[in-house]
Order: structure tokens, then C-alpha cells, then sequence
């Protein structure tokens, strides 16, 4: 198994030190990797009572990219990830590029979380279209694939039109692993065709018609189920309802992951109130620790 954490960017805020501090101590506590939340915009519930948000906008989301600049420049091993970055609302060449960047840089340590976002004030002011989004998200992957792969590449299809070209700086892996996150029966049915892994949250007992929907996409596509991670996200407070869970029933989801045949665990030390850096931590190494004993 691998173990992650969630970077708590909105506890620990706008600080540098402490983003720094964070990613060092986590490699030093030997976690696999990192993982960092995602958003351009945040609103004020109060302004668009309709929006379906847990934020606002005094919670920080790091710009991902840049930040795995950052991470590169202040670790060596620790992997890092997107958890998940909303890719229909940016530009596909441009994800690319960024991502080479980031996977040069690191030496070959990223991998992209990705999903088709729920906030549509995003993608409007960013000027992509909220519907079809799954679709074109689809062809996204195939332009940036294409790009990590080769080095000139060029391609016809129904959103983008690349002229034969390519990225230098490249990416370092061929092509960066893509996960998907979500639940819905499209997504399971994407990551069985064309995903590295899928990145689900909840109780996998309730998730068992999207499993079955993901391997028989993946069966049909000609590939090994098996070669699907998975990926399995705890903390101890639900971030929609702020309601709080203990360690031991943490562990007690875990066990059940475990089972239904996840490969990554992330902790989440997220909406606990903490500020220090050592204290998230601390918490965030004794889930480590208890599964590493499972």
C-alpha cells in the first residue's frame, strides 16, 4: 500500500513557512506522497445561496502547479498530486505544459488527480463550457497524453486542433498517471477505459454498482483490472456536515478499503481546527503508523 496526506492548505492558510515545514515533515515521517486541493475561485455562500459549497472565500486553495514548483524546490522523494484538479475549466495544451514542468522538475514525482468540477461560477469565469464537460475532459486526456509522449505531436478532434508540435521541457514519466475522483457511474465508467486510477469518497459498500461498472469498462477496453489503483480518502471530520468520527473508526473505513482492494490511503487532516503545523502531523502519522500495522 502507499499512504498519503492531504496538505491542509485552508488550516495552515497563506504561509509559505508553513507549506514548506509541512511537505519536509511529512517526507521525513516517510509518507509516499502529498496530495493538494483545488479551486480558482471561491464565493461567499451569503452572495449565491444556491451555490453547493463547503467554503468561502477565507479558505485558501494553493494554485497546484505553482505549489509543486515549490514542493520540488523543498523535497526529494515525496510524490505529489492533485486531490482533484477541476481540468474542463482550464486549457488542455496548457495543463500539459504545466504538468511537464512540474513532473521535470520533481524528477518524475507527479501524479493528476482530475475531475469535472461542481462549481460552475468557475468555469464561467473562466470562460469553458459547463455542459459537456465530461467529454471534452475526455479528449483533454488524449491532447495531453499525446504531448507527454511524443516529442511532436499533432491532432484533429471535435475541441482541440494542435498543430504538429510539442513541450521543452518534457515530462519526466510517459505519459504523468491520471486518476479520476467522483462517484458518479461516468466517472467509474471513464476510469475503467482510459484512467491510471480512480479516487472515489465514501464507504466502498455503497460504491459497489460504480465498481462493477469500472471493471467492466476496463474488461471491455482490453485492460487488467488490476492495473487499476485505487485510491481512499480519511479524516476525521466530514467537511459537508462538520460532523467528527475517532481514529479507530478511521481505520476501522480503512480495513474495509483494504478488502475491496485499495492500493493508496490518503489521510486527510482537514476542519480539525488545527493551526500547527507539527500538530497536523502528529495526527496525520498516527493514521500512518496504525496502517502500516494493519
Amino acid at each position: 500500500m502507499k499512504i498519503g496526506v492531504m496538505v491542509p492548505s485552508q488550516e495552515l492558510g497563506n504561509d509559505p513557512i508553513a507549506l514548506r515545514d509541512f511537505v519536509q515533515g511529512a517526507e521525513e515521517l516517510g509518507f509516499d506522497y502529498l496530495q493538494i486541493t483545488d479551486h480558482v475561485l471561491q464565493v461567499e455562500p451569503s452572495d449565491d445561496p444556491e451555490a453547493f459549497t463547503p467554503y468561502t472565500i477565507k479558505d485558501a486553495f494553493q494554485e497546484p502547479f505553482v505549489t509543486f514548483g515549490y514542493i520540488a524546490g523543498c523535497t526529494k522523494t515525496i510524490e505529489m498530486g492533485t486531490a482533484i484538479l477541476i481540468l474542463p475549466q482550464r486549457q488542455a495544451v496548457l495543463v500539459a505544459k504545466q504538468a511537464a514542468q512540474a513532473d521535470f522538475l520533481s524528477g518524475g514525482r507527479l501524479r493528476l488527480g482530475i475531475g469535472v468540477g461542481w462549481q460552475q461560477i468557475e468555469f464561467d469565469a473562466l470562460g469553458m463550457p459547463w455542459k459537456g464537460r465530461g467529454k471534452l475532459c475526455e479528449e483533454q486526456i488524449e491532447v495531453m497524453r499525446g504531448l507527454w509522449n511524443n516529442e511532436l505531436f499533432e491532432f484533429d478532434g471535435k475541441y482541440h486542433k494542435v498543430p504538429k508540435s510539442g513541450l521543452n521541457p518534457n515530462s519526466v514519466q510517459k505519459p504523468i498517471p491520471i486518476w479520476f475522483g467522483g462517484m458518479a457511474d461516468a466517472v467509474a465508467d471513464r476510469t475503467g477505459r482510459i484512467g491510471d486510477g480512480w479516487m472515489p469518497l465514501g464507504p466502498p459498500d455503497m460504491l459497489g454498482p460504480q465498481f462493477d461498472i469500472m471493471y467492466a469498462a476496463a474488461e471491455k477496453a482490453g485492460r487488467k483490472a488490476s492495473d487499476i489503483g485505487i485510491e481512499a480518502f480519511f479524516g476525521l471530520t466530514n467537511m459537508m456536515d462538520a460532523t467528527r468520527i475517532t481514529m479507530d473508526d478511521a481505520i476501522a473505513l480503512a480495513k474495509k478499503w483494504q478488502a475491496r482492494g485499495a492500493t493508496n490511503y490518503t489521510f486527510t487532516p482537514l476542519g480539525l481546527g488545527i493551526t500547527d503545523v507539527q500538530e497536523h502531523l502528529k495526527v496525520s502519522n498516527d493514521f500512518k503508523e496504525r496502517m502500516q500495522a494493519l
